[in-house]
């Protein structure tokens, strides 16, 4: 099995539910083991800006898909959730993206990992910092934690815990 971590966000309402349904479609997969989920974060849009407020989360996940299956199963679940893709960085019922895949480098024209942005997105590094600070990725082999270093204090300040609820109970 190995260890990914994906980043998961939604801002177009019913928000909440729809991490639980992506949460449950991860889980349900036979070869997907949920192993942890961070506190749900309400963050700032980046990018396009004209839109509603992000709701961010990390999940840890153990599997035997291959990248691109992942990646393949991912985009089911946004297609099941109401994905539409019509504006960058637009709008999205969710958005499930693999960040760390078993620390691999890789690069196609499907998927690059680890996440090619990810250093620099604080809604992603809050997270993922709160269920694994000392995760190594990158060229540089720092961890998640000096990676929020980096981080000026206006992209932290725009990434609040939004709910302590456990979304396994839902």
């Amino acid at each position: 099995m190995k260890q990914v971590y994906l980043a998961l966000g939604t801002n177009i309402e019913p928000r909440k539910e729809h991490l639980v349904k992506a949460l449950q479609l991860l889980s349900r997969h036979d070869k997907i083991l949920l192993v942890e989920k961070s506190s749900i974060y309400e963050t700032a849009p980046v990018g396009y800006t004209n839109q509603a407020e992000f709701l961010n989360m990390v999940a840890e996940i153990q599997t035997s898909l291959s990248p691109l299956e992942l990646l393949d199963y991912c985009q089911s679940i946004e297609q099941k959730l109401g994905r539409k893709r019509e504006i960058r960085f637009g709008p999205r019922t969710i958005d499930l993206d693999i960040l760390v895949y078993n620390q691999e480098n890789r690069k196609t024209d499907r998927l690059i990992l680890p996440h090619p942005r990810m250093h620099e997105r604080a809604f992603v590094l809050v997270p993922l910092h709160e269920i694994s600070p000392e995760l190594r990725f990158g060229e540089k082999g720092k961890t998640v934690a000096d990676y929020i270093e980096d981080l000026s204090e206006s992209d932290i300040k725009d990434v609040s815990k939004w709910t302590d609820i456990d979304l396994a109970e839902e």
